[in-house]
């Protein structure tokens, strides 16, 4: 944040230049990062005192702090320009007209001053008050100037404990605003803030409840611009203990995101209603600049964590001859698998993780996913220093959670179903599999690696760090495997590496929390809308769901092993593959996230467009915020995805689906 004289500012805001500013001729921080027609206020938010002040007043800072408005500039830092107050409004009140705005002996009830403050003391403190209200009608003027119509959220706070009579957590106050001209607007606001939802806290929206909205700065605004709207709000100090100001977290981070959504929606209402732009949606009202803070603490994430890949790590590096030694003595002999070293010391990792300043962040929602982010790689450090040890399976359910009673029931549900018959596929070899996917991923124009190994318990598998798509050279392919490989590892995981890197944000490259869920139910419904999608493919979902619950209640991997086999009809060296996904590491959960990710997503695209998912390794909890940043030019819509071919399918099979849970 810079430091600048008004004429700075005021040369600033003429030539529309952004900046975030302390202003030193007064005591406000004016933040612009971009012009748009919406302001928020918060001129009660600060609790400086002058010095030579403060050796005069009655009150002690914990008096003051009292009837200040504390958290209300973070309430609004979400937005494009917010214009708040750094001094005690015991100095200057800047919700009085200037001559009123230096208490002259008390305020409410309470001797503030020793003795009457002489007129030099009044004369310094009215001059910023001045040169506040000469910044606000030069920013108005300008905003005016170049969209017509402007709207203001005037924020300020109140103590409710010493009001007998139940009071509303917001108020709004129109008794200077033209009813007849704003109505509309005004019922848009409260319908909105009664939206908006707190822990453990009914939210109320009233109008004129408390307060009716007498202050200054409408009024000023009144008397010097016709085509701005003020609305004075107030929020009931339920966020803080009244008495300490001990402020809630919890309740704050509710409150700063349910208002960037009321200021949002009212403003671009606002817009359309009265401005005629019929085509103005919430995000033309938020700026479509990324805050530096934000490109700041995702960078510094990225360089500490983009190394951190989970398959890596808990695929075992001696399959083939653990294999061989398991169909030796299968009965007695339980896999010794060995795993790659992680280069990382979790205690320093972690240290740094939360060391990261998400605090700086200034959009609640923002702030929420870098937290989470942080919260969820700490998760996949402790999955991943596990490896191989007994505390493996609880971290595991911890990162991946574990199949509810519903996915096990949809999963034996397909099990018994009757195959469906179909022609005779061609068989592929390893080598031949792999040649038809480089052709695929160079019609896609992916310069990728496509490289055979055999030190994979899947059959494929895509590595982003080279983009790398590796294929089991021990495995046999037919013609459909083949095509549902192409859509699942290139079509969604390849082309979510390749999106993730055309992004502003390097967060989509790491994978947000929840992204394997998405991720993977995402590539099922790739090959399902490619029109690949088949019984078989079905039930070996369902096996892989199976093999989680057989893991958790047996913990032995001969005894699920001979499930898949014996009850489920599994071949042998499929059942052995499938045992060793989910016995990898010590207890590896993720595998029963397909078939339960698949069915989430197609119930999910019948409300909401989904495209947004492949822009990076996304999740879905995600996708409102994620349409957000793309909407806003944070983000660029994907360039690579997979086929859309409708999923058509055979009638059995589309009744089977639809059938699921």
């Amino acid at each position: 944040m810079e430091k600048l004289s008004v004429s700075d500012v005021l040369q600033r805001i003429q030539n529309t230049t952004t900046f975030h500013a302390e202003v030193e001729e007064t005591g406000c921080v004016l933040k612009i990062d971009e012009y748009l027609p919406v302001v928020c206020t918060a001129i009660h938010a600060g609790e400086r005192l002058r010095e030579d002040l403060i050796k005069h007043c009655l009150l002690t800072k914990e008096q003051r702090y009292f009837e200040e408005d504390p958290f209300t500039d973070e309430m609004i830092s979400s937005q494009p320009i917010t214009l708040a107050g750094l001094d005690s409004r015991f100095e200057y009140d800047l919700n009085r007209a200037m001559s009123l705005s230096t208490y002259y002996r008390s305020a409410w009830e309470q001797k503030v001053w020793d003795k009457p403050l002489p007129p030099k003391q009044r004369m310094n403190s009215q001059a910023k008050h001045a040169a506040f209200y000469q910044i606000y009608s030069a920013l108005i003027q300008k905003l005016e100037s170049m969209f017509g119509l402007v709207i203001v959220f005037d924020m300020h706070s109140y103590n409710y404990k010493r009001i007998e009579k139940n009071t509303p957590v917001f108020n709004v106050g129109t008794s200077q605003v033209d009813g007849e001209r704003w109505g509309k607007t005004v019922t848009r606001f409260l319908q909105e803030l009664r939206k908006i939802e707190l822990p453990n806290i009914q939210v109320t929206a009233e109008e004129n409840s408390v307060f009716e909205g007498r202050g200054y700065l409408i009024a000023h605004t009144n008397a010097n611009f016709d085509r701005t709207l003020v609305l004075p709000t107030e929020v009931k100090k339920v966020f803080m203990e009244e008495e300490s100001g001990t402020p809630y977290p919890l309740v704050l981070e509710a409150l700063q995101s349910g208002l960037k959504e009321a200021f949002s929606q009212t403003s671009a209402y606002f817009q359309r209603i009265y401005n005629r732009k019929p085509k103005v949606s919430k995000t033309d009202m938020l700026s479509s600049v990324i805050d530096p803070a934000v490109l700041s603490v995702d960078r510094a994430l990225y360089r500490l964590a983009h190394k951190v890949e989970t398959l890596k790590y808990v695929t075992p590096t001696n399959i083939p001859s653990e294999k061989k030694r398991f169909f030796a003595n299968a009965a007695r002999y339980q896999p010794n698998y060995r795993y790659r070293q992680l280069p990382i010391n979790a205690n320093e990792f972690k240290f740094q993780l939360y060391r990261l300043p998400i605090e700086n962040i200034a959009d609640p929602d923002m702030r929420q996913l870098y937290g989470d982010m942080i919260d969820k790689l700490s998760e996949k450090v402790d999955l991943l220093t596990s490896v191989g040890q007994e505390n493996f399976l609880y971290n595991s359910l911890a990162y991946h959670g574990r199949p509810d009673e519903v996915a096990v029931a949809n999963a034996k549900f397909l099990m018994y179903a009757k195959d469906i018959s179909s022609a005779p596929s061609e068989m592929y070899s390893a080598s031949e599999a792999a040649e038809q996917m480089k052709v695929a991923a160079t019609n896609w124009g992916m310069k990728c690696k496509i490289t055979l190994t055999s030190s994979l318990a899947a059959r494929a598998m895509v590595s982003s760090v080279p983009p790398t798509l590796f294929v089991n050279k021990g495995a046999t392919f037919t013609h459909e495997e083949v095509q549902r490989l192409i859509q699942h590892e290139l079509g969604v995981h390849m082309a979510t590496t390749y999106n993730a890197k055309q992004q502003a944000l390097k967060i989509f490259q790491l994978g947000l929390p929840g992204s394997t869920f998405t991720q993977e139910g995402m590539a099922i419904m790739a090959e399902y809308k490619a029109g690949y999608m088949s019984l078989d493919r079905l039930k070996d979902l369902s096996t892989r769901v199976l093999a989680v619950d057989s893991m958790l209640k047996e913990h032995n991997f001969y005894n699920t092993y001979a499930y898949l086999v014996e009850e489920l009809g599994i071949q042998k060296d499929a059942a052995f593959m499938t045992t060793t996904r989910v016995y990898r590491g010590g207890g590896f959960t993720k595998d029963y996230l397909y078939l339960t990710g698949f069915l989430s997503m197609l119930r999910a695209e019948e409300d909401s467009n989904l495209n947004n998912l492949l822009i990076g390794k996304c999740s879905i909890k995600y996708l409102d915020l994620i349409s957000e940043m793309v909407e806003r030019d944070w983000l660029t819509p994907p360039k690579y995805r997979f086929d859309d071919k409708g999923g058509t399918l055979e009638p059995t099979l589309e009744y089977l689906i639809n059938s699921l849970r």
